[in-house]
């Protein structure tokens, strides 16, 4: 299988916990063929989608973890699968980038996941779509509605839609001293439609990550531990991650959610749940390979790999 990866830049990554070089460590253990690109190499020429792919090889050493040949250039036809694993923000040149891939499938490519469900699944209003599994929420930029949610419920969170890692998430109480201010700033003197949802105690035993493979979740879920004194539990705010089986309620969230997603072209997803509540479907790079995989021995690039091996066998 020649398999390309849309993603960072390799020396940002951290091989100790980067799921992205779980994946390509278990391929390249199979015998498939790597490529790497970044954003920026994906380009539309003559009517054909290209990238400026290199041939990457994993080696042993600390310090100097692959190899890579010079870059040439092939059309996304040219590899059996193309993941798509650049990093948010998901801003206007990451929304351009799935126009070029929705083109690159029309002509033929495999793309993982699907550009044009990535692109409709915002990370955290998408939830909206099995309501049955979602806590009390609100979204509008309209500060007096925020302010009769946080009347009803007390106690909330309020997010923005295009964030990811616990970035500008707010806890607020109905007396907060601070209350206007967060509200203004949130949605930029109501010019910015935001999320608010009744706050869930449960997030102190963990915003547990779910991860979905074609359809099938992983047995184990990543439960990401707030530090004192925070409320999120995002690693990326110093929440500790903690792998455990999933709960029965944890099996049905995902049971529902899987043959949808999967039918929608989204191959790798990860949900977020708190509590008995999904808060976030995680479409664009989903994480916690490595966490899961070292406390568990369960092997999540493992499970990923063998699914597209599958894929590959039922199109032979």
């Amino acid at each position: 299988m020649k398999l390309a990866i849309i993603l960072d830049p390799l020396e940002s990554l951290k091989t100790y916990k980067d799921s992205t070089y779980a994946m390509m460590r278990e391929a390249h253990a199979r015998d498939h063929v790597l490529y790497v690109m970044e954003q920026h190499e994906l380009i539309l020429d003559e009517g054909r989608v290209k990238a400026h792919a290199r041939r990457l090889d994993l080696v042993d050493e600390d310090l100097k973890w692959h190899t890579l040949e010079e870059p040439s250039w092939h059309a996304l036809t040219d590899f059996d699968v193309t993941l798509m694993r650049k990093d948010p923000p998901f801003d206007m040149e990451y929304i351009y980038s799935t126009y070029l891939l929705e083109l690159a499938e029309a002509q033929g490519a495999r793309i993982l996941n699907r550009p044009e469900a990535v692109r409709d699944f915002n990370e955290k209003l998408s939830t909206a779509k099995f309501p049955q599994f979602m806590p009390p929420t609100l979204v509008t930029r309209q500060e007096d509605l925020i302010r009769d949610f946080i009347h009803k419920h007390g106690d909330i969170i309020l997010k923005p839609l295009d964030a990811m890692g616990g970035s500008s998430i707010f806890r607020i109480q109905q007396h907060d001293p601070n209350l206007n201010v967060i509200i203004e700033t949130m949605t930029q003197l109501g010019t910015r439609t935001i999320m608010a949802q009744r706050y869930i105690p449960e997030i102190a035993q963990g915003d547990k990550r779910i991860l979905l493979i074609d359809g099938e979740p992983v047995p184990y879920a990543l439960a990401r531990i707030p530090k004192s004194g925070e409320t999120r539990g995002n690693l990326a705010a110093g929440g500790k991650g903690v792998a455990q089986p999933l709960s029965e309620h944890d099996w049905k969230i995902a049971d529902a959610l899987g043959p949808k997603l999967r039918e929608l072209g989204l191959f790798l997803v990860g949900l977020d749940v708190i509590g008995d509540y999904l808060t976030e479907i995680n479409v664009t790079s989903p994480t916690g390979f490595q966490e899961i995989t070292a406390q568990s021995g369960f092997n999540v690039a493992g499970m990923f790999v063998d699914a597209l091996e599958k894929q590959m066998r039922c199109e032979a």
